[in-house]
């Protein structure tokens, strides 16, 4: 398989990913999300939400960095 199209096939794939939810949206709200806004514990979830993506992305950056290191040692 030819490097070039890895990129591309990445980005085909991200695109169907986040265009795939919309297609099954739903018109009625469910009523466990009313509840959440009602109540304002929906900020809660999303504060909880993006302490996990920035956590996830933290580890990302630091294990990127460490693969680079070595790879920078073997050669």
């Amino acid at each position: 398989m030819d490097n070039s199209l890895i990129p591309r096939r990445l980005a085909l794939l991200a695109c169907a990913l986040l265009v795939a939810p919309a297609t099954f949206a739903q018109e009625s709200t469910p009523e466990m999300a009313d509840l959440m806004r009602t109540s304002g514990k929906i900020w809660v979830v999303v504060a909880v939400l993006a302490v996990i993506f920035a956590g996830i992305f933290a580890y990302l950056i630091r294990l990127d960095r460490k693969i680079t290191r070595l790879e920078r040692e073997t050669k």
